[in-house]
């Protein structure tokens, strides 16, 4: 029976109780795909609230209520579980993230049109209404986005609201699909895939957690001291139930690996640390991490991250593999997000060939052979009408 039109598909459900959940669900395990989405609080929380998951099928959409009282959501786990049905989401990270808390798992498969619609020319930054408009052309209604999913009973219009996301995804997947296909690209998607679906991926390890504060110091002993404070703030914050950043900022942690108080009165003096955080329970907790950080040996403190050392990129170099990762990636019509960052770049200014995606798989194939070629010398950069093009020297 051929997929009805956005506009065609019956009202969607509410599920609120566990027999109507696993009856969906059930009827869902018998299809080749299926969209999901969710909805979600985390603004005061460091562990997502999951309030709403929906789930869209050829023929039925479902919204089902997560808080509705004693359901159990074991019938959704089977069916993110079940290898043969793909699960399609949109920028799928935070939504992987709480079903991996819920589930002790990811979905598997799994399909992401946000990084499908990279590969597949869209663009960087290419939201998901425009995305959905400019590949079936619906429109998606935003005045529901910043509801409170926490709040009971829904009202028909957020239900619909979020109906919607999930409806619409079927077309943006099917037509990504078609696109990627066609053009040998499913196997780049793939390799994306492979990432996302890793448990690791949302499950950061606190000891190194120091390394993305990206501080701009080589002193082993003061990286030692934002280690241990880094690792305290994860583990506190996941305990309280908080946001890292509301316990404390990433400038305070700096400021305090720096300074190294030795006590209250001391760590008091750290912007963001108010006299009673110093003297409380997480204050003299904070002290007690610094004092152990603070007597460890030489060799079990940090190295300075790699690329932080040694000569600064040049500046001309750094943007001159600018404009060829912008030049390929038009030719290629792939996000350049996508194929290298910022850090890749500055590494392929400075090292030989660095250990970075950009030399790996189909990234390599995109621009990072061209990219060692030009800092070799073997290829120039030259305009050619309006567009830039390599001449081989």
């Amino acid at each position: 029976m051929p997929r009805p039109k956005r506009a065609e598909f019956p009202p969607p459900v509410l599920i609120e109780t566990t027999d109507a959940l696993a009856a969906i669900c059930d009827r869902l395990r018998a299809e080749a795909f299926v969209t999901v989405d969710t909805e979600f609080m985390r603004e005061r929380t460091y562990w997502p609230e999951l309030c709403v998951v929906q789930l869209g099928g050829a023929q039925e959409v479902a919204v089902v209520d997560a808080l509705a009282p004693g359901i159990d959501l074991t019938p959704l786990g089977a069916l993110l579980a079940d290898p043969h049905v793909e699960k399609v989401f949109h920028a799928a990270r935070q939504d992987i993230e709480i079903f991996l808390l819920r589930f002790g798992d990811v979905p598997r498969p799994l399909f992401d049109t946000q990084i499908a619609a990279m590969v597949a020319g869209f663009g960087d930054q290419v939201g998901y209404d425009n995305l959905v408009s400019a590949l079936t052309g619906g429109h998606i209604d935003k005045a529901h986005r910043f509801s409170d999913w926490a709040a009971r009973p829904l009202s028909a219009p957020q239900i619909e609201y979020a109906a919607a996301d999930v409806t619409h995804l079927r077309g943006v997947y099917e037509k990504l699909r078609e696109r990627l296909a066609r053009d040998g690209r499913l196997d780049w998607v793939a390799e994306e895939m492979a990432e996302l679906a890793d448990p690791a991926t949302y499950r950061p390890d606190p000891e190194t957690l120091w390394e993305r504060l990206r501080p701009r110091t080589s002193n082993r002993r003061q990286l030692g001291l934002l280690r241990a404070l880094a690792a305290w703030r994860e583990r506190e914050a996941q305990r309280a139930n908080i946001p890292r950043q509301r316990m404390l900022k990433d400038e305070t942690l700096l400021e305090i690996a720096a300074t190294a108080p030795e006590t209250p009165e001391a760590l008091a003096r750290a912007r963001g640390v108010s006299e009673g955080f110093a003297r409380g329970r997480m204050g003299v907790s904070l002290l007690a991490a610094i004092a152990e950080a603070r007597v460890l040996p030489e060799d079990a403190l940090p190295q300075a991250q790699p690329g932080r050392e040694g000569p600064r990129p040049s500046p001309a170099l750094v943007a001159l593999l600018k404009v060829l990762l912008a030049a390929k990636c038009e030719d290629h019509h792939v996000a350049p997000r996508l194929v290298a960052s910022s850090e890749d770049i500055d590494r392929l200014a400075t090292e030989d060939e660095p250990a970075v995606p950009a030399l790996h798989g189909w990234r390599r194939d995109v621009f990072g052979a061209d990219a060692l070629a030009l800092k070799q010398g073997r290829i120039a950069l030259g305009v050619e009408g309006r567009r830039v093009r390599q001449i081989r020297t």
